[in-house]
């Protein structure tokens, strides 16, 4: 009833000419209920306008209305333009408005803030950010937001994803690009769902996508990325130059051929560097110790800092500069690699990555410049051995969770080609654990638990080993420790020397290691891995089952049980297997001893919908083994 009367003072207002000569601007509740339901904020109208004027320049312009309904919706009153060198920001018009759409603000020119956008590791960085921000907390409100930009930098084109978060919905939204007519646009589109429009005006060529009324986009439990479920279209050039250097992106090859072009001519290092390095490696016996030894020099020689200068932000520095300086990014730091290599004798190729976590899909048939980082890829008469060169402690041959499991483009002489960095079978990424425990009578104990952490599961610890105090690092520990009620008395990091491996041990107090009734003592003996929890079954799915990351667990804990006392009740053995994974767990009695044995072998992959339910029942059958109990009874006299 509240809504009804809300809903007829506006309409009143409006109705009414509440501000004389002045319409109301999207007024918030003539937003259908359609897109408002679970969103934070609608877009009620945005025109992108990409045009490019030549190989060498374009220009977006680009102007969004957007109604905020809370606050998690605040951040899209709020923009972000990042700029540099080769893009410059024209213009930024900020107005906002009311509930019923009547003009509230409009951000001065003095009001736009300006920030650096440097890293605190850069130390050359021309990158900056133009922030205007006419955020409220008065909801629902309407912020109309203007800007255009001009770049040299045509080796990227502008994209469009008019559904760019989550809990976001559009009323309206279109995408035009405009080409000279001597110049045709490539493109992919990904669940628009209506094709492009193409006219051809006089010499120009013209590109036009549209959508409306896309309601908020919900992602289904372990299902694919947001990005991968939303319309978007991504473009890309033909023919590009930057600052001098023109090339064609039309195949993986011409875009190698280009990123050539930018590295000639600066992979010469100093001859006494040349002659040092032929005579560390001229008595090494195989090629592998040889990269391994010059990986360790570039390793002791050199540090990571950010450099994102030089065309675009492409081209490496000469090695030269790296060797005198000691310093480099990522693509410095491969090419003086690369350099050092070659005066070993070895050849090795740069390569482009999309580096993180995240791990996007390298697009296969739509050659474009998808990379943020530079790696260096060692072919070898055994294998291929790919070195990750920014980092002082990196292990030879390890890619791991950043840039492992995905495509590179590798730079070879004849241009560029598609190659996949190493990918992880589950026991690449395995934790093999072991614990004694003592328990005592009152259902307390002690305990040393031993872990071994290889692959992508090392790498957290590993971290916290290199850039944590011991403090820290203990502090760390309590945190990421699955044990009810613990205290760490000692503890202790490892980092296997030359492997992605690392060692724990831990020296644990357990003050409520068993429940306590009577004579009896309850215990959970799986003390440190368990699987608490699994996603609700859904009655419908519309999206693929994704698992992220294959590894492999293996838990045995040993208590030794308090004198007098005998196991009365044990659980079975467990054994289950699925798609996803396998699974088994058994306890046992050896003498006065309690053993406990645990495996869990998990498998990356996609899945189509219809196995959700298999993943669901094979977590929640995982979770209920790992809470089992053994009842131990006091022996009666």
């Amino acid at each position: 009833m509240q809504n009804r009367l809300i809903l007829l003072l506006l309409t009143v207002l409006v109705g009414s000419n509440a501000w004389a000569g002045e319409a109301p601007f999207f007024p918030a509740f003539t937003i259908n209920a359609t897109l408002s339901k679970g969103a934070n904020a609608v877009v009620r109208s945005e025109e992108t306008v990409f045009t490019v004027n030549s190989t060498k320049s374009a220009t977006e312009k680009v102007r969004r209305v957007v109604t905020v309904l809370n606050e998690e919706g605040k951040r899209h009153a709020r923009l972000v333009l990042p700029y540099d060198q080769l893009i410059k920001v024209d213009y930024i018009k900020v107005t906002g408005y009311d509930a019923v759409g009547k003009k509230a603000k409009t951000l001065k020119t003095s009001d736009i803030k300006d920030y650096s956008n440097t890293s605190d590791f850069s130390l050359y960085e021309d990158n900056r950010l133009k922030v205007a921000d006419l955020t409220s907390d008065v909801y629902p409100y309407t912020i109309e937001i203007e800007y255009q930009t001009t770049s040299s930098n045509m080796l990227f084109y502008s994209g469009w994803t008019p559904l760019d978060a989550e809990k976001l919905a559009v009323e309206r939204a279109s995408f035009q690009v405009t080409m000279p007519a001597n110049m045709p646009l490539r493109y992919l589109e990904q669940l628009v769902p209506e094709k492009v429009t193409i006219q051809q005006v006089g010499t120009q060529q013209t590109y036009k996508w549209q959508v409306k009324d896309l309601a908020p986009v919900e992602r289904e439990p372990y299902g694919p990325s947001f990005f991968e479920l939303v319309p978007r279209v991504r473009t890309a050039p033909a023919t590009f130059e930057v600052q001098g250097y023109a090339g064609t992106s039309e195949t993986w090859k011409s875009l190698g051929e280009w990123q050539n072009k930018l590295n000639a001519g600066r992979d010469v290092i100093p001859e006494a560097t040349r002659q040092q390095i032929a005579n560390m490696v001229k008595a090494l016996p195989t090629q592998e110790e040889k990269i391994k030894a010059v990986y360790e020099f570039m390793q002791n020689k050199t540090r990571y800092v950010s450099i994102q200068l030089g065309i675009g932000g492409w081209q490496p520095f000469e090695a030269t500069m790296v060797d005198s300086k000691g310093y480099g990014d990522c693509k410095a730091l491969s090419n003086y690699t690369k350099s050092l290599l070659e005066a070993a004798g070895i050849k090795s190729y740069f390569a482009l990555i999309d580096a993180g976590d995240n791990n996007r899909t390298m697009l296969p048939d739509f050659a474009n410049m998808q990379f943020n980082h530079v790696i260096l890829c060692v072919p070898t008469a055994k294998d291929t051995v790919w070195l990750e060169c920014t980092s002082q402690m990196a292990d030879m041959g390890y890619t791991g969770s950043s840039t492992g499991d995905r495509y590179s483009l590798l730079i070879t002489p004849e241009g560029g080609k598609r190659v996949s960095t190493p990918r992880f079978t589950a026991k690449d990424n395995s934790q093999t654990r072991t614990v004694q425990v003592k328990l005592n009578a009152q259902g307390g104990g002690s305990g040393v638990a031993v872990t071994n952490y290889a692959g992508i599961q090392h790498e957290d610890r590993t971290g916290v080993l290199q850039n944590y105090k011991p403090e820290e690092q203990l502090k760390w520990l309590y945190k990421n420790t699955q044990i009810p009620a613990f205290e760490i008395k000692n503890f202790k990091l490892d980092k296997v020397k030359d492997q992605p491996k690392l060692k724990e041990e831990l020296q644990l107090e357990l003050p409520r290691l068993a429940s306590v009734s009577g004579k009896r003592l309850f215990i959970t003996p799986n003390l440190m891995n368990r699987w608490n929890s699994a996603p609700t079954l859904q009655e419908t799915r519309t999206h693929e089952v994704v698992w992220n990351m294959s590894f492999h667990d293996v838990d045995s804990v040993e208590y030794e049980i308090p004198a007098g006392y005998r196991a009365e009740s044990m659980p079975q053995p467990v054994k289950i297997a699925s798609v996803f994974g396998e699974y088994q767990a058994q306890v046992q009695m050896k003498g006065n001893k309690l053993v406990y044995v645990r495996q869990l072998t998990m498998h990356k992959g996609r899945h189509a919908a219809a196995k959700y339910a298999e993943l669901v029942n094979f977590l929640k059958q995982v979770s209920r083994a790992d809470q089992q109990q053994v009842v131990l009874a006091a022996e009666t006299t």
